[in-house]
């Protein structure tokens, strides 16, 4: 299978193909930013298939339009959620309330941009994959290794989404928990 992957540049020139996966954090504080990260490991790591990959910070209503013009919307993002910490859920939340309320601050507005596509009849599907961590107050621009021991698995995941191609399928493992390596 060739690999037809590509970044979003910051003009917003690219866009090649119907999926984008979306890293969701803040790179500077460690585990919180573990979608950001895997962003940069998926370009070390390229998933076989057609997608294109953003890194889309803290979120909010700048992402608006790659939620209006992609079809497919796979977002990673950190979750405090009490789970051991790279347990790995993945869920295909149709509306704002769908979202877990243990997510981090910067998905209210994620919540809020997924309520406005609502409103304008735009939204695209939707999986969510989120990773528990243990901690929001840690800073550092390095993952801590049980976060690094899961983006493998995580890749895999995403590599079921993307082989789907144009069916509209859910992974194994929706809405169900995948366990973190013992670390």
């Amino acid at each position: 299978m060739t690999t037809q992957q590509s970044r979003i540049n910051a003009d917003h020139t690219i866009h090649m193909n119907d999926t984008l996966v979306l890293g969701i954090g803040n790179y500077l504080m460690k585990d919180e930013g573990v979608g950001v990260h895997f962003i940069n490991y998926l370009e070390n790591h390229p998933i076989p298939g057609t997608a294109d990959l953003l890194d889309g910070g803290t979120g909010g209503f700048h992402l608006l339009e790659y939620f209006e013009n992609y079809r497919r919307i796979i977002i990673i993002d950190a979750t405090l959620d009490q789970q051991k910490a790279g347990t790995i859920q993945c869920i295909k939340p149709k509306y704002a309330a769908d979202f877990p309320k243990a997510m981090s601050t910067h998905d209210i507005g994620l919540k809020d941009l997924v309520g406005a596509l609502q409103i304008l009849g735009k939204m695209p599907e939707i999986i969510l994959y989120i990773v528990s961590i243990d901690s929001v107050q840690e800073q550092g621009t390095e993952l801590n290794p049980g976060i690094i021991e899961i983006l493998p698995q995580l890749r895999k995941q995403i590599m079921t989404i993307i082989g789907a191609g144009a069916k509209s399928l859910p992974p194994p493992n929706l809405d169900k928990h995948l366990t973190a390596p013992n670390s």
